[in-house]
């Protein structure tokens, strides 16, 4: 029941953020793992995919939530332990990735940072820890920076954005999604979040950014992706595509209110790698092209899981 409800409200979005999501997932597993009645080892890991496959299922596009999954699952099917020890590795591998989730945010920002000059104007899109762990730190230094921020329609994660930055004591110019070419000539560099990096580097972020990508691209203005490790796919070394997760069209519109209308609303789109001129993750820069390097490294062991 409890690992139903944690899906639930990742679906709803209560539970919202790749790196909170993740971080969610772990913690419900070790919940699982705590109160599991298994009376076996087998028992007892059957039991935990089965809770991982619930909560995997709550957002499909968010690769961080079935990582989160895998890291632990991974740990415990290749353990052979005895039912008791078996229960603390998955305890312990949960804190684990929960500690290496909060740290990455954290050095991502100190990374990233380097990437800021003083007078910078920054363009950001919806509401990305990572993204904004650079520009906080960068401000914490003494840098002279700006921020616009989209509003990130149509669920406006960037007002979260402008109120947090705001509390910083950064300047923040609030506009709507539309407007990004209309002040593209005022923005210096754009650091955006992902909800999954693929192999060759395209990057999976909140419904607008790729068009944000384009604009910069036109402009010449520097385009960063500011994402935990964690959110490379290794699906997509074996050609899987990422499915682009659609909610409920309410979200849009009333539909009562646009009959005979049909209303999309897709939640992600998929900027090309040749738009992206960096990736900063905890382990440090890279382009977009030594994706498959950091995935191989990073989750070459759940390839044959992938498979099945």
């Amino acid at each position: 029941m409890d690992i139903e409800k944690t899906a639930k409200k990742i679906k709803s979005m209560e539970v919202r953020g790749a790196g909170n999501i993740a971080r969610t997932a772990a913690l419900a597993l070790k919940t699982c793992a705590e109160t599991s009645k298994a009376k076996t080892s087998k028992e007892f890991v059957k039991g935990l995919k089965e809770a991982g496959d619930i909560l995997i299922s709550a957002r499909p596009s968010a690769v961080s939530l079935p990582n989160a999954v895998r890291f632990i699952l991974h740990r415990a099917e290749s353990s052979n332990l005895d039912l008791l020890p078996l229960k603390e590795l998955v305890i312990a591998t949960a804190d684990e990735f929960i500690k290496d989730s909060e740290n990455a945010v954290k050095r991502i920002g100190e990374i990233g940072s380097g990437r800021i000059s003083d007078g910078d104007t920054i363009l950001t899109h919806c509401n990305s820890q990572a993204a904004l762990s650079v520009i906080k730190t960068a401000f914490r230094q003494g840098k002279d920076i700006k921020v616009f921020a989209t509003e990130a329609r149509p669920r406006y994660q960037g007002h979260i954005t402008a109120r947090e930055l705001t509390k910083e004591g950064i300047p923040v110019t609030l506009i709507v999604d539309s407007a990004v070419r209309v002040f593209i000539k005022d923005i210096d560099k754009v650091i955006v979040g992902a909800d999954s990096i693929a192999v060759n580097g395209a990057v999976v972020n909140k419904i607008g950014t790729s068009q944000l990508a384009l604009i910069a691209n036109e402009s010449r203005t520097l385009f960063f992706v500011a994402a935990e490790s964690y959110k490379f796919h290794p699906a997509t070394v074996l050609g899987e595509l990422i499915e682009i997760e659609e909610r409920d069209a309410s979200e849009v519109a009333d539909p009562r209110d646009f009959k005979g209308v049909k209303i999309r609303n897709p939640v992600f789109d998929v900027t090309p790698p040749e738009y992206v001129d960096l990736i900063i993750t905890e382990r440090g820069v890279m382009p977009p092209q030594a994706a498959l390097m950091l995935i191989k490294e990073q989750f070459g062991w759940i390839h044959s899981d992938m498979q099945e």
